[in-house]
């Protein structure tokens, strides 16, 4: 039996070996990217280019037995890498989806797609939503494989979309025509500080995570951190039953009526390795959490507060000018504080990205999504809503649509 231990090992190993352990033929697996743009530090750079050359897996360096045969790419702005890459390894460029897939023929000729809809030049909704095209270029995909009776499996970079009810058909779709669906951020996969786990069926009373960048890029990133860590909780994932976001003042009016932790945000912010403030300017250490500093550094705080069907309450405080790192701290029944940071090597290599074009790798080979697409699903959703609520005077705004009810695989699967 395949287990991702002995794939692990298999990919480690020489070529052949990795055929053996898939059952494969001696022809490497063929997928067609789809993507906005691919430029310098995009995210089609820091994926596509592992899959053309390889990158570092268990102390050696690892090339995927896959071979990118087509791109497509919606956007071609003044540093377009595309037609250096596709020179240089041999893929072509189509001009529309369905061509990428069929490969300019008349039937689908890929046996994977990986969609990045990342970065480019896209307006903005009222709710400062970048519209990317996500759900719009898997619709594509999905038209390529109707009508032509074969589905591949298919991979959609961070959000499904910025809709929740967008989100939800592309899952349905996934399921209807039964293709393997992955989807999501490097974040539930890289390395962690210390390399801990929420232990399995375990009861949380309480999580918190503390995340850092712009409203819709960067806090759908800490949504799904914290999400893949409470979703092991006793029962799984239950759904969503109401969301509330709230800005300034309000956020730390919230934490001293209790309704965040600030023992929780002392664990999370002890595993951090960027707090500012005087731990930057001269390496002083501070409890940022109690010494009442953190309103002097975070100007525009934002308090996600989030309450589960299962009665679980789980916040995201998002802490600009506090730390820059992603950090996560649970309290589990009987009083013990589950902590880690979410580990972000820098760029140019954002390393990171390596652990989860591994996870792509792996989806594409064996058939099999690693981990549910409903964890990418319900943080975007929760997005989604807690944008609603901002733009609705900050109002807690019940979710019933949200009832995403799913169990996380019992394997854990960040980087080691």
């Amino acid at each position: 039996m395949l287990t991702r231990r002995n794939f692990l090992a298999a990919i480690g190993a020489a070529p052949f070996a990795v055929r053996a352990a898939l059952g494969d033929s001696q022809v490497p697996k063929r997928i067609a990217i789809v993507t906005t743009v691919w430029t310098y530090l995009s995210h089609a750079q820091h994926m596509g280019d592992r899959f053309l050359v390889g990158y570092p897996r268990n102390g050696k360096w690892h090339k995927a037995p896959l071979k990118v045969v087509s791109l497509y790419v919606d956007q071609k702005p003044e540093g377009d890498l595309s037609p250096q890459r596709a020179a240089e390894h041999g893929f072509t460029i189509y001009p529309s989806i369905a061509q990428a897939l069929r490969c300019g023929g008349d039937k689908l000729a890929v046996d994977g797609v990986v969609i990045i809809g990342e970065h480019g030049d896209y307006p903005r909704n009222k709710k400062g939503q970048i519209l990317y095209p996500r759900f719009e270029f898997f619709q594509q995909a999905v038209d390529v494989f109707e009508k032509d009776g074969r589905a591949v499996p298919v991979f959609n970079d961070k959000h499904l979309s910025y809709s929740a009810e967008k989100a939800a058909r592309m899952v349905a779709e996934s399921k209807r025509l039964k293709f393997p669906f992955l989807a999501g951020s490097s974040l539930p996969v890289t390395w962690r500080l210390p390399p801990v786990e929420v232990p399995y069926d375990a009861e949380i009373e309480d999580a918190l995570m503390v995340g850092v960048g712009g409203s819709d890029a960067m806090d759908y990133h800490a949504l799904e951190a914290m999400q893949c860590m409470v979703e092991r909780r006793k029962g799984g994932e239950t759904g969503v039953k109401s969301v509330q976001m709230l800005e300034g003042d309000a956020v730390w009016k919230a934490g001293e009526e209790g309704r965040w932790s600030r023992r929780l945000l002392e664990a999370a912010l002890s595993r951090s390795d960027s707090l500012q403030g005087d731990s930057e300017r001269d390496s002083r250490p501070q409890d940022l959490a109690n010494n009442g500093e953190l309103p002097k550094l975070v100007k525009e705080p934002a308090a996600y507060l989030i309450e589960r069907n299962d009665g679980l309450r789980t916040t995201l405080l998002m802490l600009n000018g506090a730390l820059q790192d992603f950090t996560f701290a649970a309290q589990l029944k009987g009083g013990q504080i589950v902590s880690t940071q979410f580990f972000l090597p820098p760029t140019p290599n954002v390393t990171y990205s390596a652990c989860l074009v591994a996870q792509i790798e792996e989806m594409i080979l064996t058939g099999q999504a690693p981990y549910p697409v409903e964890r990418t699903q319900i943080a975007s959703a929760m997005l989604d809503r807690c944008l609603d609520s901002r733009i609705n005077g900050h109002r807690r705004l019940e979710t019933p649509d949200l009832k995403i009810e799913y169990r996380a695989p019992k394997e854990s699967r960040f980087g080691d």
